[in-house]
């Protein structure tokens, strides 16, 4: 019954379509722990590839996590983003990791981790002004994430 609602839209609204992205890896420091429920994650560099952009994360990157009550770790990231042939782009992001105490305390030690014990999920944008890639002004990504022990490693997706 829940799906009846869907029932009654138009086609193009039944689903959600995307296109793959890029792939995005993240080196990070370690966590600057404030208090218990805010952590600081700075982000010294890190590559991005796809079919329509790759390149390097630049030396700026910072990552405002909140951990709630029930373990639910929040995101929100400020990226700026190198392409291969000199554009400056900037990222932001926000997200949730959590999954079961045990997965959790795993990946805090940095153990590898099955990304399917966990959930880690991103949504994003970008601005810039280089011409080639002004498509991605008007682009929502989305995007699943895996924490490896040097940092997370995100499929991202636009959603067309």
């Amino acid at each position: 019954m829940p799906d009846a609602a869907f029932d009654a839209l138009p086609p193009a609204l039944r689903t959600l379509q995307t296109r793959p992205l890029f792939v995005m890896r993240l080196q990070v420091k370690p966590l600057q722990v404030v208090g218990p429920q805010r952590r600081i994650g700075v982000v010294p560099g890190g590559t991005f590839d796809g079919e329509r952009l790759r390149g390097e994360v630049l030396d700026s990157g910072v990552d405002w996590q909140t951990v709630s009550a029930d373990a639910v770790t929040g995101l929100d990231v400020r990226l700026v983003l190198k392409t291969h042939d000199g554009a400056l782009i900037a990222m932001t992001y926000q997200g949730r990791r959590h999954g079961p105490p045990a997965v959790l305390a795993r990946l805090a030690k940095g153990e590898a981790v099955d990304p399917t014990e966990y959930y880690f999920r991103i949504h994003g944008g970008f601005e810039t002004t280089a011409e080639p890639y002004a498509w991605l002004n008007g682009v929502v990504a989305v995007g699943t994430g895996h924490r490896l022990p040097e940092g997370p490693v995100y499929s991202l997706f636009e959603v067309l």
